[in-house]
């Protein structure tokens, strides 16, 4: 892993993301790229007059004078940090700089009182999330442990959640955790029996892995919804991340045969990282 995004707009939550992104940076030797997004206006931008170029150039300074004051922290003295000022309107184009610079990761904090409430409702941390190519780590407090020594991957193991998996198995051996993959088995229409699971389960595996050997590491739960299944699951493995696939614009609402809402960024305390399918 040699690049890191950290989009900043110097609040406590991007302060977290950026110690959590200085942590993973200095065990695996990667650059934090952080990343202020300069919402100047269109009538700045493109007027062409001496006066307004002038007032772009004035907020840019003052921009780039306030992200090296705010990026004087102690836990970053040891980590290569990129300052990059942009002057995008949204942060849906974060994915274009991490294109740009051939990043492996974007570290993010979250906002809201409930856990991430506002990914889903129009926040900058959706806007990332549902453009992002890469996988996205959404930090929710001030990180303690970054260890990541238990995953739990949330799966459905359909055909779509082939890339997703692999994705996450080749980035959390670099990290060195141990992967719990976790299928939640629904009462209703949506139930499979153990033998229709298993064979399910066989056949994904055979496809992503090209072996079995997985197989011991796959959990079948049983509850009335998604989320709660894998947040008691996760409870229950004392798992330090929660990864999701989600399908990009749609956000995570589509993944699962139809739905994992938000609830499982919402009611989740554990960081949860997502990958693109």
């Amino acid at each position: 892993m040699k690049k890191i995004i950290v989009p900043v707009d110097f609040s406590k939550h991007s302060e977290y993301a950026l110690e959590a992104a200085a942590t993973l940076a200095r065990k695996h030797d990667s650059e934090i790229l952080a990343l202020h997004m300069l919402e100047l206006s269109n009538a700045i931008i493109s007027d062409d007059s001496n006066s307004k170029q002038a007032e772009a150039v004035f907020y840019l300074k003052l921009a780039e004078q306030k992200f090296t004051d705010f990026l004087e922290k102690p836990y970053l003295k040891e980590v290569k940090v990129t300052p990059i000022v942009k002057h995008f309107k949204v942060f849906g184009e974060v994915n274009d700089v991490a294109k740009e610079h051939n990043a492996d990761l974007i570290v993010m904090g979250s906002h809201g009182s409930s856990g991430i409430k506002e990914l889903f409702i129009g926040s900058n941390t959706e806007k990332v999330v549902r453009h992002a190519d890469i996988p996205v780590l959404v930090v929710k407090h001030h990180p303690i442990l970054m260890d990541f020594e238990n995953v739990v991957f949330a799966c459905d193991f359909s055909k779509e959640a082939i890339k997703p998996y692999i994705n996450a198995s080749n980035l959390f051996k670099l990290f060195g955790s141990k992967l719990h993959l976790v299928y939640v088995n629904l009462p209703g229409t949506n139930f499979k029996s153990s033998t229709e699971i298993e064979l399910k389960v066989a056949d994904f595996l055979k496809v992503a892995d090209g072996n079995l050997d997985n197989m011991q590491n796959v959990h079948y739960v049983n509850d009335y919804s998604i989320e709660q299944g894998i947040l008691n699951f996760a409870n229950v493995k004392g798992a330090d991340l929660i990864a999701v696939a989600t399908h990009g614009r749609t956000g995570l609402s589509h993944f699962f045969e139809g739905s994992i809402s938000e609830d499982i960024a919402n009611h989740s305390t554990l960081p949860v990282m997502t990958f693109k399918i």
